[in-house]
């Protein structure tokens, strides 16, 4: 696969296709999106909100999960707030997810089939890492997005006139939901 992206990349950059992309690293609308990195959404997403290049930060991720207040998703939204002058923070998951349904006991046999030793498993439980909630899915598709939404509004890092919402996004058709 590298070597096919290396070509088209090539052909790309000596046909100047980058020319219609070029932009700044500023979004245009002020937006910040938390999305689940699924394939489905990589033209769909955008194309639904009617989003192009330069107009939102987008941060992917399994689930489209804010898991942690300090985790590099996080991370992410505030240097949009403080450098990029984000000021509307979307979090929005979709039908039919994948990560919707994982478990993370699964996920550690599958790592052991691939030869990962469980000294390394033990290591990372060690440093208090509960696989449970790392690694598995969530039930509630709008109590995750929810939960999400006032993980972000209730941050000691996040300023009070952030508006902070959560949608759904229909996987197949682009329709959005709102959840909160």
């Amino acid at each position: 696969m590298i070597n096919e992206i290396l070509k088209f990349n090539k052909e790309f950059v000596e046909n100047k296709g980058y020319v219609k992309y070029i932009t700044n690293k500023f979004p245009d609308k002020k937006v910040a999106i938390v999305s689940c990195m699924d394939t489905r959404l990589t033209e769909l997403l955008p194309m639904a909100l009617g989003i192009k290049n330069g107009d939102a930060k987008i941060i992917k991720n399994a689930g489209g999960v804010i898991s942690h207040p300090f985790g590099s998703a996080m991370r992410s939204l505030l240097i949009g707030i403080y450098e990029l002058d984000v000021k509307e923070i979307l979090v929005i998951g979709h039908t039919d997810c994948g990560a919707r349904h994982t478990d993370s006991k699964k996920i550690i046999e599958k790592m052991k089939q691939r030869g990962i030793e469980q000294k390394n498993i033990d290591l990372v439980k060690y440093y208090g890492i509960d696989f449970d909630s790392w690694l598995g899915g969530f039930k509630d598709l709008d109590l995750s997005i929810k939960n999400s939404v006032e993980l972000i509004r209730n941050h000691p890092f996040v300023p009070e006139e952030i508006m902070i919402y959560g949608l759904v996004i229909d996987s197949v058709t682009g329709e959005l939901r709102k959840v909160i």
